[in-house]
């Protein structure tokens, strides 16, 4: 014979089992997330030729590169570090970041990639604008009075870009329909990220020179003045 205590007790444990399956699923959920904030952390935007820390403290991973025992940013994202595991060094790379987007205005410094040079002009691909990655593609262009601020009469604008070259600009104008115009004319402007012939990444030795660390060849370039 059934009673209504055996018939009622299916009734309370079951609430009483919901609740302690959802307690468990909270406390995996929460595992779940304090895990991943572990995975990866300091995030910090950056862009290529910026300092990222020193080899000797990080394994270097994707988006970076090592330089006098230095680790640089090779493009534009978010570093990363990821935690030291089996006793090996922590890792630093760089994630390209695709959500935020940014407009290019007067008197903005952009970062850009100079894709093709002519006797009078250097035009740029802008990829961000201040610290905030550009999501749409906008252009712009080096004129050769805007290279440099003394000797504008001498500047030859194969000697201070080239194809590949990342550089560091002030917007000046928002120019025509087409293309914003850049200067570099401030000293800490300039090319911050070059690779020469060889395939190496270069080092700026003066305002007007970068070296391969692999060949030792100087090329002519317009660079920025590092950080």
């Amino acid at each position: 014979m059934v009673t209504h205590k055996s018939f009622a007790k299916p009734f309370i444990l079951a609430p009483l089992k919901i609740i302690g399956n959802f307690f468990i699923i909270t406390q995996l959920i929460e595992t779940y997330f304090s895990t991943a904030r572990k995975l990866r952390i300091d995030t910090e935007f950056v862009t290529p030729g910026q300092r990222l820390g020193y080899a000797a403290d990080y394994n270097q991973g994707p988006g970076a590169y090592e330089r006098d025992g230095l680790l640089y940013a090779s493009v534009v994202g978010q570093r990363y570090i990821d935690p030291a595991k089996d006793g090996q060094l922590p890792t630093i790379s760089v994630s390209k970041d695709k959500e935020q987007s940014a407009v290019p205005e007067v008197g903005s410094v952009i970062t850009g990639k100079v894709m093709r040079v002519a006797p009078h002009q250097a035009v740029i691909a802008i990829m961000v604008v201040g610290q905030v990655p550009c999501k749409e593609d906008f252009m712009g262009v080096i004129r050769l009075q805007d290279v440099r601020a003394a000797e504008k009469d001498k500047v030859k604008i194969y000697n201070s870009f080239r194809p590949g070259d990342i550089v560091k600009a002030e917007v000046i104008s928002l120019g025509d329909a087409r293309s914003y115009f850049l200067s570099t004319a401030k000293n800490e402007l300039g090319v911050i990220f070059a690779t020469s012939v060889a395939g190496a990444t270069m080092v700026p030795i003066s305002w007007q020179e970068m070296q391969c660390p692999k060949t030792k060849t100087i090329e002519l370039r317009k660079c920025a003045k590092p950080e």
